[in-house]
């Protein structure tokens, strides 16, 4: 019996180890969404692996669906957010954001849209930013809107329809306000 192997984009969410050399990986995937694969001997000094999956990596990787899950196959590296954010504050947008999508993102369906924001937001926010606090706080809810638990309506048209890249210049104490009010909203209704 052969299994189909999947190959796409993921960013690496979380790590859990078992057994004396193995460990799962909690996967942020383009094409299926969040899910758990397996990687045998993943922590032996040896392994190819080891590098590629890390923590808040973005990888490209084949996936083998089998009887009792997913599990890894092939591994590349192509960015670790973590390790180019250019300060301490850049380091804690970044966790920050991905703790928020561990908590959020649910199930193996594909969320491509909210994959590519994702993606551009870690970008962004590994970058120098003068207004870091809203901009935390621009991703987080916008990052909700896409899942459904903040209504974008409610907010001021700039902060609707404004990219990510281009938010900073936004910024403003009102604004940062208003979606702090959306955030916390969101956090309290969802019962997650």
């Amino acid at each position: 019996m052969s299994y189909s192997t999947y190959t796409t984009e993921a960013i690496v969410c979380g790590t859990r180890d078992r057994n004396t050399t193995d460990r799962s990986f909690l996967l942020f995937t383009q094409s299926g969404g969040m899910l758990y694969a397996e990687a045998r001997a993943v922590r032996r000094e040896n392994s190819k692996q080891r590098h590629a999956l890390q923590d808040f990596t973005r990888v490209r990787i084949s996936l083998i669906r089998g009887k009792s899950g997913w599990r890894v196959g092939s591994v590349e590296a192509l960015e670790n957010y973590y390790a180019n954010a250019v300060d301490r504050e850049a380091r804690g947008s970044v966790v920050g954001l991905v703790k928020m999508l561990r908590r959020f993102a649910r199930g193996e369906e594909a969320m491509t849209e909210v994959y590519e924001f994702i993606k551009v937001a870690l970008a962004v926010l590994t970058q120098s930013q003068a207004s870091r606090t809203f901009l935390d706080a621009y991703v987080q809810v916008h990052f909700l809107a896409y899942l459904g638990y903040v209504a974008l309506g409610m907010l001021p048209a700039p902060l609707q329809h404004t990219n990510v890249t281009s938010a900073g210049a936004l910024a403003s104490k009102d604004y940062e306000a208003l979606l702090r009010i959306q955030l916390e909203s969101a956090v309290v209704h969802s019962h997650l």
